[in-house]
């Protein structure tokens, strides 16, 4: 039974391999869907089940230079993975409209296919995100929104390399790194400690910044429903990137309302930068749902009171 079940599975990991691109071969990660979904699960398993039970009767881990280093580090990478994308064809060769994926080995070509590889890469990494999360007791942040995500993009954007490496769908991994960018910069001097709270100013536009985000991606992908004709190679992922940007500005929308406009999300003290990396309550944790993944440490455990994270 198990020999029968194993053949097949092998069999429809053959069928769903043919026509990815031969220049992923090679890469790490990439030579079947099998080693991504084992990670994957491995880590619902751990955030949802092992972790918890692991750490029930144990301290919370106290990570404050672990994050420091993690978030600052996840800026550098992000920065890299943003200059990549523009050299790789949207500061170069890209129109911003209807950009086919180039499938070719030249330089530029295969230059996409590395960042494209790495900013799947970096969504593996951000596994760590919840990690810290159990390892320091802080439940209450590892919300359904914020493991769905961190699962489900590593997962489509696996399939999305494997057949299209750059050109019009890329678009949004370019922004999401612009994102990342900011959000880990905020969270790092929020891990930082109390001194770095005068340069957290503009902690109350994280969301605004997320909602910007999702606007530009879905704005984007719109354009190709209104093109006479478009030569990117699998609308598929038109169609995936075009809803995945509406659901999360719809998510964020509705938290922004709650927060901001109805106030039912806001605390006395203001929300902290890493509410959901810092594992704080009420609006902390609220603001940090919205953000999807936060990972610093709390402001109020540095010494102040502070706020959000990422997608």
């Amino acid at each position: 039974m198990l020999q029968q079940i194993s053949a097949r599975v092998s069999e429809v990991s053959e069928f769903l391999m043919k026509g990815t691109d031969p220049r992923l071969k090679g890469y790490l990660l990439m030579g079947s869907p099998g080693n991504m979904s084992a990670i994957l699960v491995t880590y619902i398993f751990f955030v949802l089940v092992a972790g918890p039970r692991f750490m029930a009767n144990r301290k919370p881990f106290q990570l404050k230079e672990v994050m420091i280093v993690y978030n600052f580090t996840m800026v550098a990478m992000s920065i890299f993975i943003v200059y990549e994308f523009l050299m790789s064809g949207w500061a170069t060769t890209y129109t911003w409209k209807c950009d086919p994926v180039d499938y070719s080995d030249s330089p530029q070509g295969l230059r996409m296919v590395r960042v494209a590889w790495l900013f799947l890469f970096s969504k593996f990494i951000e596994l760590l995100d919840t990690v810290f999360f159990v390892l320091r007791k802080k439940p209450g942040q590892i919300t359904f929104l914020h493991v769905f995500h961190h699962s489900f993009m590593p997962c489509t954007w696996w399939w999305g390399i494997s057949f299209a490496p750059g050109g019009m769908g890329s678009f949004h991994a370019m922004v999401n790194s612009v994102v990342h960018i900011i959000m880990y910069f905020y969270y790092g001097l929020s891990a930082a400690g109390p001194r770095f709270q005068k340069f957290l100013w503009w902690k109350k536009y994280m969301t605004a910044i997320q909602l910007v985000q999702f606007v530009l991606v879905s704005l984007h992908v719109t354009q190709y429903y209104f093109m006479d004709s478009c030569d990117y190679q699998i609308p598929l992922f038109i169609h995936l990137i075009w809803m995945y940007g509406t659901f999360f500005f719809v998510l964020f929308s509705n938290f922004w309302y709650q927060a901001y406009i109805k106030g039912k999300r806001l605390p006395k003290l203001e929300a902290s930068p890493n509410s959901r990396a810092n594992g704080t309550t009420g609006a902390k944790a609220s603001v940090s749902i919205t953000n999807g993944i936060s990972n610093g440490s709390s402001h109020r455990e540095n010494g102040h009171v502070g706020k959000p994270k990422n997608y």
